[in-house]
């Protein structure tokens, strides 16, 4: 396994960082006991979740996992998140000092751990204060209770104007963004990924092989999860870039996922990518990615299939 560091930190993430949003919703809690164990065995020691995940149960099934050997706990980064709605309550979402507080409280007693390494806002809040958060979040780190703080879903502005206030703090502020990318949705180019470059924040991207669409789809689109509508539906507009994009793949001998990925990875301003496996099967093969690189043609090819949004802002439009 190859190791990085969390952006600026002195903390070190495997490349590849296991995601759990199907834990407990497509994967029952049996079957996700083995991905676990066998991700930590292969290296990977950062691991992704979310209190809203599956309305929490996905973080029990974490903590479950935990206490099966408390050594675990010990060899693993945990990042979980705060914002979404868990309660019919006023207060029971977004990022209030209130509910990051209740919200902490929660997450620990599920993933059954006395603290959570990286602490992530799962989107902005435009109406709570960052003096609020901020003041919230140096209060859980002062108790022990988080040792990071990042961000996902963030505008590059929403995470300089964060960085910007926790300075004026004297405070450590973001380590790490979460966001969409992929070869399809390519947006956080433009000023997200430079953002991050600057500041020193890790950049953690979700849905790598954009949802399934870049995991082979043409072959067989109507079976499982492969048969959601909207998934079809996007195939078909999709079409004639995933032609052109299966073909490239075939021609150089790899699975579309396994080039799905290893793009993502290629990119030096990426961290590490969320993988989100279902079965032990599914987890090799997204380990044997760390293996392959591709040249500068396919590369290129793959620019020309699925084309970005033109480079860096301002430059990509304007001069």
């Amino acid at each position: 396994m190859e190791y990085t560091y969390l952006g600026r930190t002195g903390l070190r993430v495997s490349r590849l960082c296991l995601g759990t949003v199907n834990f407990g919703r497509y994967v029952s809690e049996e079957d996700t006991l083995p991905v676990l164990s066998q991700a930590l065995q292969a290296g990977i020691n950062f691991f992704d979740t979310a209190n809203s995940y599956n309305e929490g149960l996905t973080e029990t099934i974490i903590g479950n996992w935990l206490a099966q050997d408390k050594s675990r706990r010990n060899q693993i980064v945990l990042a979980t998140k705060v914002y979404s709605q868990t309660g019919e309550g006023p207060n029971d979402g977004r990022l209030s000092a209130y509910h990051i507080r209740r919200a902490c409280e929660d997450s620990l007693r599920r993933l059954q751990t006395d603290h959570i390494d990286l602490y992530q806002m799962h989107h902005v809040d435009r109406r709570t204060p960052w003096d609020e958060i901020w003041q919230a979040m140096e209060q859980l780190v002062r108790e022990g209770k988080i040792s990071y703080v990042g961000s996902s879903n963030f505008a590059a502005w929403h995470i300089a104007q964060a960085q910007g206030i926790a300075v004026q703090r004297n405070s450590l502020g973001l380590v790490s963004e979460q966001s969409l990318y992929n070869l399809r949705s390519r947006k956080i180019e433009l000023e997200v990924l430079p953002c991050c470059r600057e500041l020193g924040l890790a950049v953690i991207p979700y849905s790598p092989m954009g949802g399934g669409l870049l995991c082979g789809v043409l072959d067989n689109p109507t079976t499982g999860r492969r048969g959601r509508e909207s998934l079809r539906q996007t195939i078909e507009t999709h079409r004639t870039q995933l032609q052109a994009y299966e073909e490239l793949c075939a021609s150089i001998g790899q699975p579309p996922a396994n080039v799905a990925l290893a793009w993502v990875l290629n990119n030096p301003d990426i961290t590490t990518p969320i993988i989100g496996p279902r079965t032990v099967e599914q987890l090799e093969q997204n380990l044997s990615v760390l293996e392959l690189k591709l040249d500068a043609d396919i590369l290129a090819r793959l620019d020309e299939i699925w084309t970005g949004p033109g480079g860096e802002a301002p430059e990509a439009y304007a001069w």
